[in-house]
């Protein structure tokens, strides 16, 4: 149920969950259909696209990016490589990583995914982020995630 605020005090467990749930909901309608339309997942979109935007990023770039692990950002990498999306070279100031770069398969993937993304998250949110209090909602999260870049907070232990 959504968390509402009384008497100008915003309900801060209530914001939480909204948030987590929110974006759990709009993660996994995103994921459906990117599966079903181009056989990826949301992970795997967001990698391609990361790629896409910086070529010749490490494994590490991704990881510090998304604040996830190297570890499962490698892995992630790794099942890309399979498909012929990305490609591993060898990275000339530090032969003990890889830049990575996208493969014309996996720009053609990343592209028609993207169309897909953006249409699905249209749909998603049509009607909610018109007008004002969307533009200031965007605009509070990214502060939010600003902040939270800035302090190196929320990033894995390890």
């Amino acid at each position: 149920m959504a968390s509402k605020s009384s008497g100008g005090r915003i309900d801060l467990p209530g914001f939480f969950d909204d948030l987590v749930r929110c974006e759990t909901r709009l993660y996994n309608a995103l994921n459906d259909r990117l599966r079903e339309r181009h056989g990826i997942v949301t992970s795997q979109f967001e990698s391609l696209r990361f790629l896409r935007d910086h070529p010749g990023s490490r494994v590490a770039d991704l990881a510090a990016g998304f604040a996830i692990g190297i570890g499962a950002t490698s892995k992630g990498i790794d099942r890309l490589e399979k498909q012929a999306w990305v490609v591993r070279r060898t990275n000339p100031s530090d032969r003990r990583s890889s830049l990575l770069d996208l493969t014309d398969a996996g720009l053609q993937l990343v592209e028609a995914a993207e169309a897909t993304f953006t249409e699905t998250l249209t749909e998603l949110t049509a009607g909610i982020l018109d007008g004002p209090s969307g533009v200031a909602a965007v605009q509070v999260f990214s502060e939010l995630r600003s902040v939270l870049e800035r302090d190196r907070i929320g990033l894995p232990t390890g």
